[in-house]
């Protein structure tokens, strides 16, 4: 089978790092490959929220066994999510650094929302379409998510931090399952979930699905003791209790079903399951196929048509929402891939001028809130908005793109080491100037030169383009004082 009629999702989580390799076929997402190692980041965390060098190299080891299958892929069939350990991590930088270039490809930390999509996507589409409205919980490691949905669409999404993993090691740091230790995890998890309520009313959904994590362990092990099979219910999560209250220790738990990687954080599981199901009044809970991967792999596949790509999606919602004069918005992207292009050669140019035109689409969005230091709102927006579809460093990254499109390049003095985020940010600041009487510039008679290893940008104007308009070319010379401050050049021709 040729590589490039696949496609994978490697999600870094916090008790589990998977690999899903999957082909589209028919409009059907059919399994080539699945990898699971249990890596345990989430026990790597230590008080003052760093990983240790111990679990950041159990989970260098597992990436280098996925990199290894993952030979020949490119970069738009791959995409990685790492999710709660690494959103908490604050050395989260070095473990990625090295991670990036171990599995050869981009490794996303997304945010809470992104993450609660990304499950109810991959749960969505391995469930029968129908018109129910359904309720979608994830356990993981360090993080629940909950989402409220109907057929592919999600309406509510939320992630709490709370999980198997981080519940095991504060209730039961000694491995022992005691009724006390039991009822001060449920009312804690109860502490944090209480804020679903509003939001998660029993009047919303029609039927609950489990996915992953701990709750296809708790389904697994009810199954093999006669339980009925993909259907969890408060008699089973009772019995299973009393199960693990015997046993009294992981090693000691005789049960069949129960993988040994999912022995030492069963109990915090089942404790937020449990809360769950009494907080959200769940008699039964189905437990699905699709979970967190999957929404990745058919994320990773709408983004190859680009009106599907949900980013484009949310950027568009985001210039409405905040009123945005999308003309001027448009004639700026234009002007900014125009000049961008030429400089990016096979550099993937695709995506380069896709994050440009978000940017450009975005630059303005702060002048809702205040003409005055536009760009600064702007930015400030950006990295504090849930987008769907964004990561967090992409969302980062575009908040930089609008706090530098204008005003002095210093802030952005530890981005400048970036050449394609100085390509970008130089396209856009060009396209503002050119496009500052809100018309459309004529750049037929402009060309645009690149020496990347002097750093410098050649801007080529006509013989009677500075004479023809007269303003642009005042704010270009300008624009070539800031960049002297700067390890780049912006040299006027």
């Amino acid at each position: 089978m040729q590589p490039k009629s696949l496609f994978a999702a490697v999600d870094l989580g916090s008790n589990s790092f998977r690999l899903e390799i999957g082909q589209l076929d028919a409009g059907r997402l059919r399994r080539v490959e699945y990898l699971k190692e249990t890596v345990r980041q989430g026990n790597g965390l230590d008080a003052d929220r760093n990983l240790s060098e111990e679990a950041m190299q159990r989970g260098w080891d597992c990436l280098a066994r996925f990199g290894e299958r993952l030979a020949g892929f490119r970069p738009s069939q791959v995409r990685a999510v790492a999710t709660q350990t690494l959103r908490e991590a604050r050395n989260r930088d070095v473990f990625l650094a090295k991670a990036k270039q171990i599995l050869g490809f981009p490794i996303e930390v997304i945010a809470g929302r992104e993450e609660a999509r990304l499950i109810y996507l991959g749960v969505s589409h391995l469930l029968p379409q129908a018109e129910e409205r359904r309720l979608v919980v994830d356990i993981g490691g360090r993080s629940t998510e909950m989402i409220l949905g109907q057929n592919w669409h999600a309406n509510t999404l939320e992630s709490y931090r709370v999980g198997s993993v981080a519940w095991s090691m504060k209730f039961f740091p000694s491995g022992q399952w005691t009724a006390s230790a039991f009822r001060a995890a449920e009312i804690a998890a109860k502490a944090i979930l209480d804020e679903s309520l509003p939001l998660y009313p029993r009047s919303s959904w029609d039927t609950a699905y489990g996915s992953s994590g701990t709750i296809g362990a708790v389904s697994d092990v009810l199954v093999a003791a006669g339980w009925p099979a993909g259907v969890i219910t408060q008699e089973g999560l009772d019995w299973l209790q009393e199960k693990l209250l015997k046993a009294q220790r992981p090693e000691q738990l005789k049960l069949e079903g129960i993988r040994e990687d999912r022995r030492p954080v069963i109990g915090g599981g089942l404790s937020v399951l449990r809360a769950v199901f009494d907080l959200l009044q769940i008699s039964e809970m189905h437990v699905a196929q699709g979970a967190l991967r999957h929404g990745a792999l058919f994320d990773l596949i709408d983004r190859e048509s680009p009106g599907a790509d949900v980013r484009t999606q949310m950027v568009d919602w985001l210039t409405q929402r905040f009123g945005v004069d999308a003309v001027q918005a448009e004639r700026v992207s234009r002007t900014a891939q125009a000049l961008l292009a030429p400089m990016l050669g096979k550099a993937d140019p695709e995506r380069h001028l896709r994050k440009l035109h978000w940017a450009a689409q975005l630059h303005e969005v702060g002048m809702r809130i205040s003409h005055s230091d536009y760009h600064k709102h702007g930015a400030y927006i950006l990295e504090n908005t849930d987008l769907p579809g964004f990561t967090i460093d992409e969302l980062h990254r575009l908040g930089l793109l609008v706090l530098g499109h204008r005003g002095k390049l210093k802030k952005l003095d530890s981005t400048l080491e970036d050449p394609h985020f100085v390509l970008q940010l130089l396209a856009l600041r060009l396209a503002v100037i050119l496009c500052h009487a809100r018309r459309d510039p004529d750049i037929s008679d402009v060309q645009v030169e690149l020496d990347s290893k002097r750093r410098t940008v050649r801007l080529v104007l006509g013989d009677t383009w500075a004479q023809l308009w007269p303003q642009s070319a005042h704010l270009l010379k300008e624009e070539v004082l800031s960049w002297q401050k700067t390890e780049w050049k912006l040299v006027l021709a």
